[in-house]
């Protein structure tokens, strides 16, 4: 099976010179930030200070910060919490609902977010990577291959925004709080494993020294990279798994999701049920829908069988298509078949909502669209 596209690097024409991303407070756990002002030759106590003012009061303007004196203020900003990303643009659907955020990093590369607002929450989908090295060929971000790792400073940046759009009021329907995160952007989470964590416990952590927001409200994803999962059970902290598994059968899977070949599908699942009989958490199985590819009605009777004695939720996806791709979404009528056989076994299931499709939702497709257009 082919179905690639050619591939698109996620950096503007000019060639950019790779540089260290500069280091942020959120790179940092609590008890290591006095020691990373001090090295910069600030006092230990302004890195608690400033963190209050990041993640707390989500400021970005020293010029608020009444308690560091008025002419240090820019200085220490700039070196605590020097800027990592910038927007590039900004589409919307949804009647504002949904909005696709496209961000510069220092070096020129590009990563995407989306922010939605539903009647019970507001939830960011986030980037770890730019680009990503899995090669599933029915994924725009997979087609474009690694361009490189984000730190936790790029990640938990797309947060802090996330957060500040919603408490200034920038979605319809006035000021909001943040209150979900999944890891489910551009990468695979787990192959960043570090900076991934980092901003877990930069979301989960209690104010000052983190978001404040819970566990359960944050979702990791991975394409099935068992090492990945096994370390993140034993970190003690009960985020939701979400495993991307796309096909119950492993001769489909080797092709659309070729980190297959290493980790099969009954190592995932028994690294995933390890996962939830440490943390209690149930997992989700992710299946992109594609058309005449992994829709029959057989995959569905097999995924049944596979999942029907196991404490998981299948979240289906209508395929986003990519442009380009032959990959497209399933017909309505095999998509309520498939959500039929496996209700028949038991397995709970939900189709998840399909927006943003206007705005080249799908990961990567933005980041693509804005490195062909000759006004980048």
């Amino acid at each position: 099976m082919s179905g690639k596209v050619p591939q698109v690097n996620l950096v503007f024409d000019e060639p950019v010179q790779r540089k260290k991303t500069p280091k942020h407070l959120a790179d940092f756990g609590p008890s290591e930030r006095k020691a990373f002002a001090e090295e910069l030759g600030f006092p230990g106590y302004r890195a608690s200070q400033i963190a209050t003012h990041y993640f707390s009061h989500l400021s970005n303007d020293p010029k608020l910060w009444s308690d560091i004196p008025a002419d240090t203020r820019q200085g220490i900003a700039d070196a605590l919490t020097p800027k990592l990303i910038e927007l590039v643009t900004t589409r919307t659907t949804d009647n504002g609902m949904t909005r696709k955020d496209l961000w510069k990093l220092h070096d020129g590369v590009l990563v995407e977010s989306v922010l939605m607002r539903y009647t019970d929450r507001v939830t960011v989908c986030i980037s770890s990577q730019a680009g990503c090295g899995m090669n599933c060929p029915f994924c725009a971000t997979g087609q474009a291959g690694l361009t490189r790792n984000l730190s936790a400073g790029e990640i938990t940046e797309q947060i802090v925004a996330a957060a500040r759009a919603c408490a200034n009021g920038e979605l319809p329907g006035g000021p909001t709080r943040l209150s979900n995160i999944v890891f489910m952007g551009m990468g695979e989470p787990l192959a960043n494993y570090n900076a991934v964590i980092r901003t877990v416990r930069n979301i989960t952590d209690p104010n000052p020294d983190g978001l404040g927001i819970s566990a359960r409200s944050v979702t990791v994803s991975t394409v099935g990279l068992v090492n990945g999962i096994e370390k993140l059970t034993e970190e003690g902290i009960s985020v939701t798994l979400a495993v991307s598994l796309h096909t119950p059968d492993d001769e489909l899977r080797d092709t659309l999701v070729p980190i297959n070949n290493r980790f099969n599908i009954r190592e995932v699942l028994a690294a995933a049920d390890l996962y939830e009989k440490k943390t209690g958490r149930r997992y989700s199985i992710e299946y992109a829908l594609i058309r005449d590819i992994n829709d029959q009605s057989w995959r569905a009777d097999l995924l049944g069988r596979l999942l029907k004695n196991r404490n998981a939720h299948v979240n289906l996806i209508p395929l986003n298509p990519t442009p380009g791709s032959k990959w497209t979404a399933s017909r309505r009528e095999d998509e309520a078949e498939f959500v039929r056989i496996l209700e028949s076994y038991g397995v709970p299931v939900t189709v998840r909502d399909t927006r943003g499709r206007e705005i080249d939702g799908a990961c990567g497709q933005l980041a693509a669209a804005e490195k062909a257009s000759p006004a980048s």
